[in-house]
């Protein structure tokens, strides 16, 4: 488990705007996040759910307002802190499932043996398995793999459980609760449930 509860940890989102293509998809949205909660993101296609994400994984520049996390890491960036899972796998097909991993492990500091993660998601018996081979529900729990062999507090997720099935819906579920339970922070843009009860809500593009 990753364990965050010993600092007060609070990600706010404050008076933020974003600005895309010359066209302002939210403004004055609010926010606070504290250790061990979890947000969920929803609105009509176009509200800016993806936008906010990619924002807070630095990804996205900030049009207004601004953004904090304290009682992180103070000489890193939000971006630094933070696993942001989006629309698309980023895999290397020619690479195999283990040596993947192994990649963002290192590229994103270290972490826990790729045998562990893997084994925790499912994949373990594929893990000589060029990615190229693997179907999109595996291509997804390749990437949520990520989670548990790097520890950062700060998760932000794209529809996390797109192109997953059951099993590997509770799989990400558990992953969720065990994350929260340690004190780290989830962000989630969802259209539907993803297993965790008592998450904040922030509806974007609801009539003010």
């Amino acid at each position: 488990m990753q364990a965050y509860q010993d600092v007060a940890m609070r990600l706010e989102a404050s008076s933020l705007a974003c600005v895309r293509g010359g066209r302002e998809v939210f403004s004055g949205l609010e926010f606070t996040l504290g250790g061990g909660a979890a947000l969920l993101i929803t609105g009509r296609n176009g509200a800016g759910k993806s936008s906010l994400l990619r924002m807070l994984a630095g990804l996205v520049r900030i049009a207004g307002g601004q953004l904090t996390l304290t009682g992180g890491d103070p000489e890193r960036t939000i971006p630094e802190q933070a696993h942001y899972l989006g629309h698309l796998d980023a895999l290397k097909p020619s690479l195999t499932v283990a040596e993947n991993l192994g990649f963002w492990a290192r590229y994103l500091g270290g972490g826990a043996a790729p045998a562990t993660a893997l084994a925790t998601v499912g994949l373990a018996a594929l893990a000589d398995l060029p990615a190229a081979y693997l179907s999109a529900g595996q291509r997804r729990r390749l990437s949520l793999a990520r989670l548990v062999s790097v520890k950062r507090p700060v998760w932000l997720l794209d529809e996390p459980t797109a192109a997953l099935d059951r099993e590997a819906q509770d799989v990400l579920a558990d992953l969720l609760k065990r994350h929260l339970a340690g004190g780290g922070l989830v962000v989630a843009a969802t259209h539907g449930p993803i297993g965790l009860d008592g998450a904040q809500e922030l509806r974007l593009g609801a009539p003010a």
